[in-house]
């Protein structure tokens, strides 16, 4: 286990009347914005969301963790997509969501297709770049199941690029993560690469 992942694992503890008091701080800094009444409860609202939602997969302990199965892995490729995801960008505090597909050459190990969709969305649920998510993701499967190989495609769009900075509205980001025979195997490549950028849902393919 990487030090990365054992930071990622501990439970955390927000304090939330902090969080509240540097937005409110935020807002002070806006000048006469922050006098207005309708902005009054934004700090505790903005806090919650933060806390509750939007990084909640801090809060996750090991819950989030992948269990295996018992059931025998069957000779195939396991193949999840369209997961929906949304992070918060830790340059800019500012959302990115899209899609993830994840997949896996199974050892000796299986997990079922809701866990996967549910790690991701806790590792997502924190403050994130998005190649260092499709890592981690990778990571958590390897620690896991051990697989033969594993790959995530995710593709997102980033309100850093949309509301800010190039301002390209339609604009989506795609990074691909590969490990064990997908990296090593070219054949294996070309195979799993197709699968995770078709259209579909989760899949086993035979």
């Amino acid at each position: 286990m990487t030090p990365r992942r054992r930071r990622g694992a501990q439970r955390a503890r927000f304090d939330l009347q902090k969080m509240e008091r540097g937005i409110r701080l935020f807002l002070e800094g806006l000048g006469e914005v922050a006098r207005r009444e309708d902005i009054r409860e934004s700090p505790r609202l903005v806090a919650r969301a933060f806390a509750e939602e939007l990084l909640s997969g801090y809060l996750a302990g090991e819950t989030w963790r992948l269990k295996p199965l018992s059931d025998a892995p069957p000779e195939a490729l396991v193949v999840v997509k369209g997961i929906q995801f949304v992070s918060i960008c830790r340059h800019h505090l500012l959302p990115f969501q899209g899609t993830a597909a994840v997949a896996y050459l199974p050892s000796e190990r299986l997990a079922g297709f809701s866990s996967v969709a549910r790690l991701v969305d806790v590792l997502a649920r924190r403050l994130q770049i998005q190649e260092s998510l499709s890592e981690e993701i990778l990571g958590a499967l390897e620690e896991a199941l051990a697989p033969q190989g594993s790959a995530c495609l995710l593709e997102a769009t980033h309100q850093c690029m949309t509301c800010r900075g190039a301002r390209q509205s339609r604009s989506r980001v795609s990074t691909l993560s590969l490990q064990g025979v997908f990296r090593q195997d070219p054949a294996r490549r070309r195979e799993v690469v197709a699968l995770l950028s078709s259209s579909g849902g989760a899949r086993t393919p035979r």
